[in-house]
């Protein structure tokens, strides 16, 4: 479901003038902390019982994680991304602005791991604070199932998975989406 949203005039996008909302570095705290949990739950499965299998733990633990962070932070955690893997973490309009936008400062030399923005919007008459961070496409483990490389057994589980995967051509170092969190102030 798509919400209308409507700026309110606070933005900041990597460096900028306007003042941080006090609440901004909990947001990145929690987008920290959701990208700890993520590589910690997938790593075990990679090492134990590979990819193939690790597809699965992906496709279940990311939405299980930001259930639980939606529930003890009282703030929306998501993953989005351009080229999204599972059509439910397709971006919004205001998602989808960022992410391009963090492409143009990537193309122009800004280090992917310090992308991020935030913003204050009116979402059906309640301030709220949206935050994006980007995530980087890292050579392993990412690349087994998001590079242009990807063995047949992998690419048959993600078929299974996700019929309607865009998530692949990645390389090291490419924007692989972001993580996506709201709260209203």
């Amino acid at each position: 479901m798509k919400l209308a949203l409507f700026t309110i005039g606070l933005c900041c996008s990597f460096s900028s003038f306007a003042q941080e909302p006090s609440e901004l570095q909990e947001g990145r705290e929690i987008a920290a902390s959701f990208a700890t949990a993520l590589k910690s739950t997938l790593k075990p499965a990679l090492k134990q019982q590979g990819p193939v299998a690790a597809i699965n733990v992906c496709s279940e633990a990311a939405p299980r994680l930001a259930k639980q962070y939606a529930l003890t932070t009282n703030w929306q955690v998501a993953r989005t991304s351009l080229k999204n893997r599972n059509p439910a973490n397709a971006p919004d309009d205001w998602e989808e602005k960022a992410l391009k936008l963090f492409e143009l400062k990537k193309s122009k030399g800004t280090d992917v791991t310090k992308l991020e923005h935030w913003e204050i919007v009116n979402n059906n008459g309640r301030k709220t604070l949206r935050y994006m961070k980007a995530i980087p496409t890292a050579a392993k483990p990412c690349l087994a199932c998001h590079g242009t490389n990807i063995k047949p057994s992998i690419k048959a589980q993600l078929a299974e998975n996700y019929p309607l995967d865009k998530a692949t051509g990645y390389q090291a170092g490419d924007i692989r989406g972001a993580f996506s969190l709201s709260k209203q102030l």
